[in-house]
This record gives C-alpha cells, structure tokens and sequence, in this order.
C-alpha cells in the first residue's frame, strides 16, 4: 500500500485515520479480490483512477450533507463505497443489478467496515422500495446521461440532487441531456470541472437538482431507458 499518497488524500478531505484505514482495506480488495469488476488491479493507479476520483464528489455540497443517498449502478462500489466511508452518518445504498457484482459489493462493504452501506441487488427500475427516498445519487461511467437521469430521478426526493462522473464535455449529449432532465423534474445541470489527481484532464461533475415531482410514467419498465432514451 502507498501509504502517503493514501494519506494525503485523507488529509486533502479531512478524513480520520479510521477511515483512511478503511479506504486502504477497500484499495487492497479490488487489488487481490479475482472478482472486482474492474480492469484496475495496482494499488497506486487504483488510489488515484478510482479512489481519489471518487472522493471528488465530496465538492458537492448537497452531496456531503446527505443523510441518504444511492450510488446507480455501483459496480465494484465506485463511487459509492469511498463516499459512505468519508460520510459515515449517511445511509448509502449500493444499488447493482448483477449478481456477481453485487457479491463483490458484499464483501467490500465488510471488508471497509461502512457501517451505513448495503447492498441492493436490484435494476433501478425495479426497485419501487427506493422511489423518492435518497437526498442524493451519484453515478460513475454509468450509460448515457439522458439513461442514467431516468434512473436516478424516480429514487431522489424534490430537493434531492444527482452527480454524474463524466469526461469530456459534448455538447450534443448535453443538450439532449437537458431535455430529459426537463421532463424528469431535474433543473438544469451545474457542471463541475475537477481534478482528483495529477495529470487528470476533462473530469467533470455534472449536478442535477430535482425541482419536481418526477412524473408517474417512470421508471419506465426494465431496459426500456436504453432502447429509447428520453431526449
């Protein structure tokens, strides 16, 4: 484990040496664990793609002081498992229709020892048990965003925000974008260029607000946001 690099960017989020602990035993799981669905195996790539990467998502104000919120499509739990560590008083959902990956998602969350995560294995659409509970989402390399606004938008409450991962900025995705947000209840996006490591180009947080109740046609049925997405 670099373990200065894992401690600067504990340093660089006010965390506590529990939870930079916490963040190293999560680091060294998608290292050794033959079934993290990831394609990052070293350690020091890891801390910065996907660890420092995550954490970026603390910027977001309304995103650090949620007391609920659900990470879509969470994958190996990025970004949804660093940010339950460095927000312990929030319950995260780590929502991930895929069996295997939600196994993986199991032994993370036991491994970090994040109390207020667990594991949903279910599709968003599926999961009428979420619909206007979460303060916030978050989605990271998700699908195209139009997709993953309609996945998000039934599962937050008015008020609520979504932060989407993305890289660069394309205009058409944007626009298109902005339109499904319209229909969803969402405000236009506030779009956050950061930088969660060196040499990091075209990172951006893209910040939705839901302004209003989402309207009863969604969730759409299962896959039906990936044949004809909204927009």
């Amino acid at each position: 484990m670099t373990r200065p690099r894992l401690a600067a960017l504990g340093a660089a989020w006010g965390l506590n040496d529990g939870q930079v602990a916490a963040l190293g035993r999560f680091v060294e799981l998608l290292a050794t664990d033959p079934l993290a669905p990831t394609a990052v195996r070293d350690v020091e790539q890891s801390l910065d793609v996907h660890l420092a990467d995550s954490l970026s998502g603390l910027d977001v104000a309304a995103l650090r002081s949620a007391e609920s919120a659900v990470d879509v499509g969470s994958g190996a739990g990025l970004p949804g498992l660093p940010l339950a560590v460095a927000l312990p008083w929030c319950e995260m959902v780590l929502l991930e229709s895929q069996r295997r990956r939600c196994d993986f998602l199991e032994r993370a969350v036991a491994a970090s020892g994040a109390e207020r995560a667990r594991v949903v294995c279910a599709r968003a659409e599926d999961w009428h048990a979420g619909i206007g509970r979460a303060d916030a989402a978050t989605a990271r390399a998700l699908a195209p965003q139009p997709v993953v606004l309609e996945w998000a938008a039934p599962l937050l409450r008015v008020g609520g925000v979504l932060v989407d991962w993305r890289g660069a900025r394309r205009a058409d995705e944007e626009r298109r974008a902005g339109a499904a947000a319209a229909e969803l209840g969402f405000g236009a996006a506030e779009v956050r260029r950061v930088a969660p490591f060196a040499g990091a180009r075209d990172h951006h947080l893209h910040v939705f607000t839901k302004l209003a109740p989402t309207p009863e046609r969604f969730p759409r049925r299962a896959g039906v946001a990936r044949k004809r997405p909204l927009g």
